[in-house]
């Protein structure tokens, strides 16, 4: 049988708040306060005697297609906006699941429960990379859009009541094009952040103590180092942009997207959405999601993370014991 779907959903169960209710509460809380700011301008109206007595339908023949063009851009960018602003959470949930991926049980001593189970620590430690690289992203993507539809059936009814026609806006939207280059994106951050979660697994593994510690001041150290011997004049062990780069993929490539930020398939600007009725040319482009995964700088990463989590399996083999 394979046990691999099971693990799986033991990480789930153990880790929904991270994984379910994080992206839930945002999105939530986002909603919340659309809701409350159409409260306070419908406040705002009546007591300003301010009225919106105009309709879409009469005026339908005197929009361009840029301007219905330019509202349906309006949505993708809210339908964008709503699938980024969960990553930022989804960051700092997947950074501490890993840290205390293969710890936690070791310093509760349920190591001992798993390990007498018939699962090997190659599909554990699997199963917590699995977890951090599709299950959460996963998650969050189908929490945003459906937080998404619900933001626009709210605006379509507010817009609705005043006698705006915001179909035709709708129409000039790419939802289900939007959706699936964000879904295209998740392979893609899956891999760019393999070597921040083997990192994370490895010192989960090592450490007896605080892999918190282990895993962030190390770098900072060598980073520290690194400036020392060239302040004494002596050489650099790496030049320091090369650096910079090498810690950013360790410790902070589990933040889904942040490959966008590194230069390879353009600058971050060219990932952005562009008004316009042809957004191919921002928004996710596939064939610069394309240039990311063909570029040396992906697979090298690759490498190094598949070497830091069989490091993480062979100690997971080993060490059972903390300092607790």
């Amino acid at each position: 049988m394979n046990k691999l779907p099971i693990l799986l959903k033991r990480e789930y169960w153990e880790h929904r708040g991270g994984f379910l209710w994080t992206p839930v509460w945002i999105t939530a809380s986002i909603l919340v306060i659309t809701v409350l700011g159409m409260i306070s301008a419908e406040i705002f109206r009546q007591r300003a005697g301010v009225h919106f007595n105009f309709s879409l339908d009469n005026v339908r023949d005197n929009i361009s297609t840029k301007n219905f063009a330019d509202a349906g851009y309006a949505f993708d960018v809210m339908q964008f906006m709503f699938g980024v602003l969960p990553c930022i959470a989804l960051f700092f949930v997947l950074f501490f699941y890993l840290l205390g991926a293969l710890y936690d049980d070791r310093r509760d001593r349920s190591v001992l429960f798993w390990k007498s189970l018939p699962v090997s620590d190659t599909a554990t430690v699997a199963s917590k990379a699995l977890s951090a690289m599709f299950v959460a992203p996963l998650i969050a993507l189908a929490v945003s859009t459906l937080a998404y539809v619900a933001f626009v059936v709210i605006v379509s009814a507010w817009l609705g009541l005043h006698g705006v026609n915001v179909f035709p806006a709708l129409a000039a939207s790419h939802p289900l094009r939007t959706l699936w280059r964000m879904l295209l994106t998740i392979p893609v951050d899956a891999l760019w952040a393999l070597p921040a979660i083997g990192w994370l697994l490895f010192w989960s593994a090592w450490a007896r103590a605080k892999p918190f510690l282990w895993a962030v001041m190390l770098p900072i150290l060598a980073v520290f180092a690194n400036w020392w011997v060239g302040m004494l004049g002596g050489p650099h062990f790496i030049g320091a942009t090369d650096f910079a780069r090498i810690l950013g993929r360790l410790l902070l490539s589990v933040m889904p997207g942040s490959w966008m930020s590194s230069g390879v398939g353009g600058n971050l600007q060219d990932w952005m959405p562009h008004p316009g009725v042809d957004t191919n040319n921002g928004l996710l482009n596939p064939d610069r999601l394309l240039a990311v995964l063909t570029s040396a700088n992906l697979w090298i990463g690759v490498a190094a993370g598949i070497a830091l989590i069989a490091a993480a399996i062979w100690l997971r083999g080993r060490r059972i014991e903390t300092s607790v």
